[in-house]
């Protein structure tokens, strides 16, 4: 069973989540995530298992689960912070009988108790085409969950047999009973100029879906067309150059 944690979202579009955690109550985040924390809160770093840690690691994410606990006498805080401009997005996952899938990239941190676990999508053709949504996680448990999202939130609960189709890297997290499969966009002109890619995510209700407006992978390619445009026209200079050397290091891992 998950631990009952109370928490606060600070900010805007850059936003940080406190959490507030009673003696012997921990949070697990993922690595690199933790902003700050208070006295009495220690830090113990672990896979979850060398297979899980494998598979994290397979797909991109961090070999490591880190556990935020609390092991003095009196509440203690430590706060996550959202890497990159967009939204926080608390849910519990009681409410979702007990199992959320989400975008590989897209968790922050959820209560002790919550597995964090890498599942693949089960059709062949969203594996070959689904970009972003090839690789999904599934948050089991009964406990509170954070989850991060680009640009805006966008929150659908659709019916029985309603279906959405969606550009696959704007999917922040769905419900378990979501069918998700992959649709292709026909047509030639499509193909070629739609812009949009060959292939959408195909979402079947019922149950509820978490959007995003701003995924990170087309922030990235946005400022990788500005900087080549920019460059072909001579050598940066100024405030561009400096906002080139600041987006290398995004940028080169994008």
């Amino acid at each position: 069973m998950a631990d009952v944690i109370d928490y606060q979202i600070y900010g805007d579009d850059l936003q940080l989540v406190e959490i507030e955690l009673d003696p012997g109550e921990g949070v697990r985040a993922e690595a690199g995530t933790m902003t700050y924390m208070e006295d009495g809160i220690e830090m113990q770093t672990s896979t979850g298992g060398i297979f899980k840690g494998l598979k994290r690691m397979v797909t991109g994410e961090s070999f490591f689960i880190t556990t935020f606990l609390n092991n003095g006498r009196g509440k203690s805080h430590v706060a996550f912070a959202a890497p990159y401009p967009g939204k926080i997005v608390a849910f519990d996952l009681d409410q979702f009988g007990g199992q959320v899938l989400c975008q590989r990239d897209s968790f922050l941190c959820a209560a002790q108790g919550t597995e964090i676990e890498v599942a693949f999508t089960k059709r062949l053709g969203a594996g070959f085409f689904g970009g972003e949504g090839f690789i999904l996680q599934k948050l089991t448990g009964d406990g509170m969950v954070f989850v991060h999202a680009g640009g805006t939130v966008i929150e659908k609960d659709l019916a029985a047999g309603e279906t959405l189709r969606v550009d696959t890297g704007c999917i922040v997290a769905f419900d378990t009973r979501v069918d998700y499969d992959i649709q292709f966009v026909g047509g030639f002109k499509n193909a070629l100029f739609g812009g949009e890619g060959l292939f959408l995510a195909k979402l079947t209700g019922p149950g509820k879906v978490y959007l995003q407006s701003l995924p990170f992978a087309r922030l990235v390619d946005r400022i990788k067309r500005g900087m080549r445009l920019s460059q072909s026209g001579g050598e940066q200079t100024g405030v561009a150059g400096l906002g080139s050397d600041l987006l290398k290091g995004i940028i080169s891992g994008g």
